[in-house]
């Protein structure tokens, strides 16, 4: 996959996560089940994407020593965040009902560090990693300040509300879009 398309497909799996994790919810509960399965692999899917994502901001800020660090903080998230929904595909499957789902949750959650590194800390590490390289993108003039801000708005939103996620993940998708949109020779220059 081209670079340019995935500056495009992260945020739209994204997106496509958060509408299915809604529709999940439509019932009252969330999982187990093929929206849980679903929704949880197009975010993982989104997550993989959004690591070349990170690497290639990197690049374009000119390898510089604070795009590094954040594209390492940003990777490291991503790294954590994958764990988890791997964990959750993973007690969808073994569970029968909601209440299975929360009893093999309990059991992972209870491993020393899991609780701190895949579900609370770890995962933030890859929001801050992308905003940060969305700020020294937009401090170089690489990007735009308003695309910063939306990335910015992209991944505080959530924290108010999962249910905001949508919403999120269309002002990642406007934040990001310029790079994918990017003249190839200027592109190209950087390399």
């Amino acid at each position: 996959m081209n670079i340019r398309h995935a500056f495009v497909a992260a945020p739209a799996l994204s997106l496509a996560y958060a509408l299915i994790r809604i529709v999940d919810g439509f019932d009252g509960s969330r999982g187990p089940g093929l929206a849980w399965t679903g929704g949880h692999l197009a975010f993982l899917a989104a997550l993989v994407l959004f690591v070349p994502v990170m690497w290639e901001m990197r690049r374009l800020a000119g390898r510089t020593a604070a795009a590094t660090i954040a594209a390492v903080v940003g990777t490291a998230g991503a790294v954590a965040a994958i764990a988890q929904f791997a964990i959750d595909i993973v007690v969808g499957f073994m569970a029968a009902d909601h209440e299975a789902m929360r009893v093999l949750s309990d059991k992972v959650s209870s491993v020393p560090g899991v609780p701190l590194v895949v579900y609370q800390v770890g995962p933030m590490l890859f929001y801050i990693g992308l905003f940060a390289l969305a700020a020294v993108l937009a401090a170089k003039g690489v990007l735009k300040v308003w695309a910063a801000l939306l990335v910015l708005a992209a991944v505080v939103l959530p924290a108010a509300s999962l249910d905001l996620l949508p919403i999120s993940s269309l002002l990642l998708l406007g934040g990001l879009l310029p790079l994918a949109l990017r003249p190839a020779r200027a592109t190209a220059a950087l390399r």
